[in-house]
């Protein structure tokens, strides 16, 4: 792409005053980079991912709520983490992080391994313990 055709459409970049660069061809036909502030596509793109991240938090919510799982797999959710980068994190096996997710075993976890999980997502136990309705 020319160095003149990289679009500059609308995005939530913009907005944050941010700029992501690329590589175009400037007028020697040279590679060389240029800052864009979006293109329509990536745009929509990057909007579905987010809607689907925060449809994916609320599912968890919810779950919480009726007792179905853990607050761990909402504040996993809510970090955009899976399980594998929350055990790494955490350096609990991934196994245990999900049995972890069982509400009868999560309130029996000790504050040692409470506090490793609050520690990841910066949170203080209490807040770990209990979400916001």
């Amino acid at each position: 792409m020319k160095k003149s055709d990289v679009p500059q459409d609308k995005s939530n970049l913009e907005s944050a005053n941010f700029r992501e660069l690329c590589y175009a061809v400037d007028e020697n036909g040279e590679y060389t980079t240029e800052h864009t502030t979006g293109w329509d596509p990536k745009t929509i793109a990057l909007n579905n991912a987010i809607e689907k991240i925060k449809e994916r938090v609320e599912e968890a919510k919810t779950r919480v709520l009726a007792n179905e799982t853990s607050p761990l797999e909402y504040y996993m959710e809510l970090h955009k983490m899976d399980l594998s980068v929350l055990a790494g994190y955490a350096g609990i096996w991934k196994w245990r992080v999900k049995r972890h997710f069982k509400p009868s075993v999560f309130n029996k976890l000790s504050s040692k391994t409470l506090q490793k999980y609050a520690d990841v997502f910066e949170i203080s136990i209490e807040q770990l313990q209990h979400i916001d309705q």
